[in-house]
């Protein structure tokens, strides 16, 4: 058969491959062998207070014609509830969201439905009223809704269509996790007992989780590492101008995080080590950004405290800028933003900064005045994301280079391989299917930058024959009209298209 007849027939047929049209069709996915599936998360019905209008057919069509064949649908719950009874379905929103499969089947490209706000659970603001994890009722209505959505998709195969029953769990533990997932994979299997059903790792995505293999469902991780790349000067984050501009890969920085005997698994000091000692006495000057609850500063010079301050949050005005309490986790995390002197004696050869009491806080730039033939030394934070370490000691050169005293981990196209992707490796080889559920990196990072870590990032899924969906297709995370500043547009079809993030996702 020729090409040209194949198409024709394949059309004919409703398919969307010669493959397909020839009866070869590509092995179904199971949970625990996904294909390596490549494409995009799409926002229609990401957010009731941010959108809730129909999927966009050219979407479908242009994914497809780039050579992608995923889409993921990240929805709230709210937009297909009725006046905000959430037992009671709005069906007009239903068949958007039916309309949006039936393109996925139209043109090849895989649905992947996803619950981002489920009845219950959110990691977005607002906050859900009753907890999935602890409320019977509110566990009742998600199992409810994802019984609803299994009985109308039934009969469309897996292949061409799934479902993500949470986005990116936080701090649940894993027992309580499973127990969530097996009531909802019940009430999906009641109603279609084929459906292909893909669970987030715990701990935002990061953790796989290796019980949930009893349930027979996939797994997806994310690809937001390091956050002090992916989500520079990001609004939602907290970044409020103080974190680094980032590069990639990392260059020596020290991790702004001091960890508190609260958290005794992170806790350890910072530590600057001068060869050839400070040649005349110094002011080391300490900016506190954020501090969470409370916590105790101590610098040590060549092991003498010289320097001791208790930081202790709490509601109203004080010493911080701003007081901020964070509900989730029921503490005050003020923001300091704050400089604060200390003496370092001449002759000098180590510089010890200590959280000695408390949580945790975040430094900024670190300055010291005078140093050697320079008038200001700033030491720059390199490292923001939660759980990250020191690098040892570092040592400052007389040129006010910084040495990390364990420079491999620096974070890089290994250091992803290592620290995010193997442990998912690991839960693939077990036997369990792993997809890449979301990715990429904000507008704000410098586009030289994302290039070079999208193609790290890519070059480590490609090793481990993991699919992926980048955050977003249009928008500020995307390749169409994502606002960067610093990309020359090419016009393309009404949108502003990145065509070189484009070629790049088109050769992985």
């Amino acid at each position: 058969m020729s090409r040209g007849r194949g198409i024709a027939l394949a059309a004919a047929l409703g398919v969307a491959s010669l493959a397909q049209a020839m009866g070869n069709k590509p092995a179904d996915p199971t949970w625990q062998s996904l294909p390596r599936w490549r494409g995009f998360n799409l926002l229609e019905k990401f957010g009731k207070e941010w959108s809730n209008g129909p999927f966009v057919e050219d979407d479908f069509k242009l994914i497809r014609e780039w050579g992608f064949n995923f889409v993921r649908l990240p929805m709230d719950y709210r937009v297909w509830i009725v006046n905000g009874d959430w037992r009671k379905f709005d069906e007009k929103v239903l068949r958007e969201i039916d309309q949006a499969v039936a393109w996925g089947r139209q043109y090849g490209v895989h649905v992947c439905i996803n619950f981002h706000r489920a009845p219950g659970y959110t990691v977005a603001s607002p906050k859900e009223a009753k907890s999935l994890w602890t409320d019977p009722e509110a566990e009742e209505v998600c199992a409810l809704h994802w019984g609803t959505f299994a009985r109308r998709y039934k009969g469309v195969p897996s292949r061409e269509l799934s479902f993500n029953l949470f986005n990116e769990p936080s701090s649940i533990d894993a027992a309580t996790y499973v127990r969530i997932v097996k009531r909802m994979t019940d009430a999906i299997r009641k109603e279609d007992p084929d459906r292909l059903v893909i669970c987030d790792g715990i701990s935002w995505g990061g953790r796989p989780v290796p019980e949930l293999a009893a349930l027979r469902v996939a797994q997806a991780t994310r690809g937001y590492s390091p956050m002090w790349l992916t989500h520079f000067r990001a609004e939602w984050t907290g970044d409020s101008g103080t974190w680094p501009v980032p590069v990639w890969p990392e260059q020596a920085g020290f991790c702004a995080l001091l960890y508190g005997p609260e958290k005794p698994e992170l806790k350890e000091p910072l530590v600057f080590r001068i060869p050839s000692g400070i040649a005349a006495s110094a002011t080391l000057t300490v900016h506190v950004f954020e501090v969470s609850a409370s916590s105790t500063l101590v610098v040590s010079a060549d092991g003498r405290a010289v320097f001791k301050k208790s930081f202790v949050n709490g509601p109203g005005t004080g010493e911080w800028a701003k007081a901020v309490w964070r509900e989730e986790w029921k503490v005050w995390q003020n923001v300091w933003d704050r400089d604060y002197e200390v003496a370092i004696p001449a002759g000098t050869r180590e510089v010890v900064l200590e959280n000695a009491g408390g949580d945790w806080m975040r430094l900024g730039v670190l300055r010291l005045a005078p140093f050697g033939t320079r008038a200001v030394l700033e030491l720059r934070p390199g490292r923001l994301d939660w759980g990250d370490r020191q690098l040892g000691a570092y040592t400052i050169g007389p040129d006010g280079s910084l040495a990390p005293e364990k420079p491999a981990g620096l974070a890089g196209r290994e250091w992803l391989w290592r620290e995010v992707v193997e442990p998912w490796v690991k839960l693939r080889d077990s036997g369990v299917g792993v997809i890449v559920g979301e990715w990429g990196a904000y507008n704000k990072t410098p586009h030289p930058v994302v290039m070079a870590w999208m193609q790290d990032c890519l070059e480590n899924w490609k090793r481990a024959n993991f699919g992926w969906a980048l955050w977003n297709f249009r928008g500020s995370f995307g390749v169409l009209d994502s606002d960067r500043a610093d990309v020359t547009y090419e016009d393309f079809r009404g949108h502003k298209l990145d065509r070189q993030m484009l070629d790049l996702l088109r050769r992985y």
